[in-house]
Formats: C-alpha cells, sequence, structure tokens
C-alpha cells in the first residue's frame, strides 16, 4: 500500500519503555487518583481487609481495588467483568495497579462487602478534584448527572453549595454501583467473542469477507 502511513510489522522486535512509568505522562488523571489513594487511611474509613491475615493466600489490598473503582468511575466501565478486562490491557490502569489483575469476582466482592465506604470516597475524590480545579476539561458524568470541573460562578462555595453537590455526587456514585450491581447479574448475558478455535474462526471469517 505505497502512498500511505505504514505501520510497523506485528512480528518485528520494538524497544519500547523499560518502565511502565513512561507510558503515563505527568499529568495523567490516574496520578491523582494514586495520590489520592495512598493518602488514605482505609481503616479509618470503614474499609474490610486492610489488616491481612496471618495465614490463608494473600488478598488484594483494598487499596488497589479501590483506584480501580475510582478509575472505572470516571471512566465510566459499568461491569466488573469490564474492569477485569481493563485491568489486563489497560496502560492506564496496569499503571495504578502496579500490574496486579484481580477476577470480576475479587472486584465485585470488593463492592458488596466495601459498598458505603466506596461511595463516601469516590465523593470525596470528586470535591477534592472540583475544588482544586483538577480536570478542567473533562465532565464526569454517570447516567446523565454531569458534573464540570470549572465554571467561575462554582468557584464561588457555600455550605449550601457544598452541600448540595455532595448529594449530587452521591446520587450519581449510588447509581453507579447499582449499574454495577445490574450489570454483573446479567453478566452471563453479554455477547462476547469466544477464543476457542478462533484461528479457524478468523479464518472462516477472512474468507467469507471476501467472497463477491
Amino acid at each position: 500500500m505505497k502512498r500511505f502511513v505504514a505501520g510497523e510489522s506485528r512480528s518485528q522486535a520494538t524497544l519500547f519503555p523499560e518502565l511502565l512509568d513512561d507510558f503515563v505522562s505527568e499529568d495523567n488523571p490516574v496520578r491523582a487518583i494514586e495520590a489520592f489513594v495512598d493518602a488514605l487511611d482505609l481503616k479509618q474509613l470503614g474499609f474490610n481487609g486492610v489488616v491481612p491475615h496471618a495465614t490463608g493466600r494473600p488478598a488484594y489490598h483494598p487499596a488497589v481495588l479501590l483506584k480501580i473503582y475510582l478509575y472505572g468511575y470516571l471512566n465510566r466501565i459499568q461491569s466488573s467483568r469490564r474492569l477485569e478486562r481493563e485491568a489486563q490491557r489497560n496502560v492506564e490502569l496496569m499503571w495504578l495497579t502496579e500490574r496486579l489483575t484481580p477476577d470480576f469476582k475479587t472486584i465485585a466482592d470488593f463492592r458488596k462487602n466495601n459498598g458505603k465506604a466506596i461511595q463516601a470516597t469516590c465523593r470525596d475524590f470528586v470535591l477534592i478534584c472540583r475544588r482544586l480545579g483538577l480536570f478542567s476539561h473533562s465532565v464526569m458524568a454517570i447516567d446523565g448527572s454531569k458534573f464540570k470541573a470549572v465554571n467561575n460562578r462554582d468557584r464561588n462555595f457555600t455550605l449550601a453549595k457544598m452541600k448540595r453537590r455532595a448529594e449530587e455526587i452521591d446520587k450519581s456514585i449510588e447509581r453507579y454501583l447499582h449499574q454495577l450491581d445490574a450489570m454483573d447479574q446479567g453478566s452471563a448475558a453479554i455477547t462476547e467473542m469466544r477464543t476457542t478455535g478462533l484461528k479457524e474462526k478468523i479464518a472462516s471469517l477472512t474468507e467469507e469477507v471476501q467472497q463477491p
């Protein structure tokens, strides 16, 4: 295909950055999630599993799973299975979790056991982001509830306005968590590509597409 921009061969060795950190820019929002969660006292906030069991299989730290949920909320990822997949393929989440990949059941169980704490923490994160002017060009929205990050009138904070916004954000996060529950319950019906015999199926697909 001459006269077109050519990509690189997938079988050719490529020199990627040695550090995963090099893939995430200094102004990437995931760095704000990292700093926020790392500064929290999760035990005081009511999260379960902060103190590890002395025996048995090691568990994921609640901070890792909370980061996944904050990322999912900001990016409208509305099922535990999708969060699981994103943790496996999304460079931002790989960076955020340090390449940990909890399965969808672990992610869903964390929500089930820490719903109120997750909601309160997400609300505080959104309020802090608004107050500091983070995500200045983005709109954080779930199910039609939009929260613009920068607005001249929004910079005039009163107790009444803060209370009203906190209530709006609480409703938005609650809807998000309910959507996750609904999607997880119906996840068996979600159509996904089956990987069994994928090479043969791709060959058949290609043959059908090429038929006149």
